[in-house]
């Protein structure tokens, strides 16, 4: 375990950064202004048009790889992916989902906040405005997936967190209190239904279509109904304390102690290496795939809540069991993430937002002072 603590070094986290950066300069010759697949397939993205829930995070990156290191053409291709994402935008391709978030905060409110050009404000709000008109007032959440008001998708999923920045920042914009009323809301529903009484996690939660009243909670990408899927723990350790940031309102006692135990929860059920498995209910000697990205999500939340020990340690475990380094010419910068296990979607592979998360993790770490694009 010596090893994993010492990444915390400063000078070991930079090594890992320049080997990212690296790995990142070598991927923008082959993608050119197209984009990575959400997952990989042996080791290696397929290339794609701007067409998916995840191409936010190829964009985050480079946009980190700027501020890291300075050089234009990582700075040059960001703002050329801003322009697809504007025109994904106008032509509203593929957007009806609640993950405009994930796409247009990692983005073009990164741009936005780095490059600080006007223009671009009327874009995010646009975004917002997308991921507004999924709310549901019968019930108080944006809805997850589907054409707006199906009964049959009538839920929120724990995912949803992290696009509840995007309203915050157009409220930002703006000053239109509707955004910070509809993220508020959301959030509130989803604390307060997607957390069971042992603090584990439901995936998705659903409403019924009729009353608005909270119905049940189920699973779309981990094990079981009853069990907890390893990402969407992560994705609460990391949502909840952007949401308290962002709504500068911090965290009641309360919520606070809520927080803990759903970090607790986590701990608790990681095995003897420290490596979840991609469903918490699997534990040491499982021959169940691991999914380092659950760790990697973790590792930010730990950072958003100023535990950069803790967070160290988990990005010490990722650089230690998960880290592309012994590869001979990876494209992804983390092994062993799993994005849908159900339907034998990216099992045992790089994806996307473990890429992206590793490197927001890293980033935090070289430089305690950023605040990240969220």
């Amino acid at each position: 375990m010596e090893d994993r603590k010492e990444l915390a070094d400063r000078e070991l986290v930079q090594m890992e950064l320049n080997r990212c950066v690296g790995i990142l300069e070598k991927n923008m010759k082959r993608f050119g202004t197209d984009f990575p697949s959400a997952c990989a397939t042996n080791g290696k993205y397929r290339i794609k048009k701007n067409d998916d829930w995840t191409n936010g995070f190829w964009t985050g990156m480079l946009w980190i790889a700027w501020l890291y290191t300075g050089k234009d053409l990582f700075r040059s291709l960001a703002l050329e992916n801003v322009k697809s994402f504007q025109k994904r935008l106008e032509d509203h391709f593929v957007l009806d989902h609640h993950d405009i978030g994930f796409l247009y905060s990692l983005s073009v409110v990164a741009a936005w906040k780095v490059t600080r050009e006007e223009d671009l404000k009327s874009v995010i709000v646009r975004a917002a405005d997308v991921l507004a008109s999924r709310y549901q007032k019968k019930g108080g959440f944006i809805q997850a997936w589907g054409k707006t008001g199906d009964e049959k998708e009538y839920r929120l999923i724990i995912d949803s967190l992290l696009n509840l920045p995007l309203l915050y920042t157009a409220y930002e914009i703006t000053g239109n209190k509707g955004y910070q009323d509809i993220a508020e809301s959301h959030y509130d529903k989803v604390i307060r239904n997607i957390v069971r009484e042992d603090y584990s996690t439901y995936h998705t939660f659903y409403f019924d279509p009729a009353t608005g009243q909270p119905d049940h909670g189920a699973t779309h990408q981990g094990f079981s109904d009853s069990s907890c899927w390893a990402r969407g723990q992560a994705w609460a350790i990391l949502g909840m304390p952007l949401h308290a940031r962002l709504s500068k309102k911090g965290f009641t006692v309360e919520e606070k102690e809520l927080y803990d135990h759903v970090c607790a929860y986590f701990e608790d059920h990681l095995p003897s290496d420290k490596m979840p498995y991609w469903d918490l209910i699997f534990t040491d000697g499982s021959d169940q795939p691991r999914d380092s990205s659950a760790l990697a999500i973790a590792a930010c939340g730990m950072l958003e809540m100023n535990r950069s020990q803790r967070a160290g340690e988990m990005v010490a475990v990722l650089n230690a069991l998960a880290s592309s380094k012994g590869e001979a010419d990876p494209e992804g910068m983390i092994l062993h993430g799993v994005y849908a296990y159900g339907e034998g979607k990216g099992v045992d592979e790089p994806n996307l937002w473990g890429d992206y998360f590793y490197m927001e993790a890293l980033y935090r770490l070289w430089d305690p002072q950023w605040t990240p694009f969220w």
